[in-house]
């Protein structure tokens, strides 16, 4: 598979173009012109990319790529080190941040619905950030935190109040606690994302709204996993996502 034509699918798929993001979607180094070999992971840290070098991987694909927005352009410290690797490798990565995040069936917010078992009736926010539906089931908050652990493996942290019946949730993944205020204007009964700030335990308490951090990392998992499994059916690449364990 020629890598401009991958990547240029999945800038179509993925709608890069109507996106305003803090850094470059799509292709961010360069390598080997062919792709046989996909690896795909959370974060393009040096441990993927040692991984993905093992596994013979002609490109790179992440959620969280490099050239971040207001960041020091210098190449070097950290960033020396992942690039050379990559130039060194020949091996290719390319980022998809925010059109990730919103994808309505590869994204993050789509493929964490599906994990959790939500009903999705819409999206709503910034570049439809923001999802919105319901639970399966009736449970309390304290149960809906017990069933994210579970199904995300990673111990939820619960603000408010606890034993309210939980029906109509929000959510958005990663470092979204900011939206939740937007979250509680839709009249739901509880607000999913990855982080926690000081002032999500205020807004939950006064606004009787639960909220769960589940985990920057454990919410974010999934939408490329879904984008790497599309690109292997579509193309007949061979794929592997690599797990780089992050407790935040």
């Amino acid at each position: 598979m020629k890598l401009n034509e991958l990547l240029d699918y999945t800038g179509q798929i993925l709608q890069v173009a109507r996106f305003k993001d803090y850094c470059p979607n799509g292709l961010q180094v360069e390598g080997r012109s062919e792709v046989a070999r996909l690896v795909t992971g959370v974060t393009a840290s040096l441990s993927l990319l040692e991984a993905a070098r093992e596994q013979g991987a002609d490109l790179v694909m992440v959620h969280h790529g490099y050239f971040w927005r207001n960041e020091d352009a210098r190449i070097v410290g950290i960033k020396q080190k992942r690039i050379k690797l990559l130039l060194e490798s020949g091996m290719s990565l390319a980022a998809y941040h925010l059109p990730l995040d919103a994808h309505q069936e590869l994204g993050n917010n789509a493929q964490l619905a599906r994990q959790l078992g939500f009903v999705v009736d819409g999206w709503t926010g910034e570049q439809d950030l923001i999802a919105y539906g319901r639970t399966a089931v009736e449970m309390t908050g304290s149960m809906l935190r017990q069933h994210i652990s579970r199904i995300l493996d990673r111990e939820a942290i619960l603000l408010g109040p606890g034993e309210k019946p939980i029906r109509k949730v929000a959510w958005c993944t990663g470092s979204a606690q900011g939206y939740m205020e937007q979250a509680i204007a839709l009249g739901v009964d509880a607000y999913i994302s990855g982080e926690v700030s000081e002032q999500n335990l205020h807004l939950a308490n006064e606004a009787g709204v639960v909220y769960i951090g589940a985990g920057h990392h454990a919410t974010e998992r999934y939408g490329i996993q879904a984008l790497g499994a599309h690109l292997q059916n579509r193309f007949n690449l061979e794929h592997h996502y690599i797990e780089i364990n992050n407790p935040v």
